[in-house]
């Protein structure tokens, strides 16, 4: 049985009166049980040059995930600039997708995916300077 864990802590000094920290961990399990997601994609890496809507990660593209499945996505921008960004959406590249968030250089997420609903995650950049993108998906 597979164990994935993500582990965060949020630090800081100078947000609040008092010196903030708050670690949490999650086990990423199987919907409804508590077995481990025993799949993943692998770490991928895309060079965005281009401020063109692309489907990051397509539900079909997903080999061996299938519908009802529980999954969660890791998403890197590895760049350093502070001003450039990327903008991540759940939904179609050829139609509006929904705005999750920005990630700008040196940011990351990870949140949980319905591959189920059929939307893909997409992908805008701010501008065309190179950028690698690195992004997995756990699955079950």
């Amino acid at each position: 049985m597979a164990t994935t864990t993500a582990t965060i802590t949020l630090a800081s000094a100078d947000i609040a009166d008092n010196a903030l920290s708050i670690p949490n961990t999650m086990t990423m399990t199987t919907a409804g049980t508590t077995t481990g997601l025993a799949e993943t994609t692998g770490l991928a890496r895309i060079k965005m040059e281009s401020t063109t809507l692309t489907d990051l990660i397509t539900v079909a593209n997903v080999s061996g995930f299938t519908a009802a499945k529980s999954a969660k996505v890791y998403i890197k921008n590895t760049g350093t600039a502070t001003d450039k960004y990327a903008i991540i959406g759940i939904g179609d590249s050829s139609g509006t997708p929904t705005t999750i968030g920005r990630l700008y250089g040196g940011d990351w997420m990870l949140f949980p995916w319905d591959g189920n609903s059929g939307e893909d995650v997409t992908i805008d950049m701010s501008d065309a300077t190179a950028t690698i993108i690195e992004y997995m998906v756990f699955f079950e």
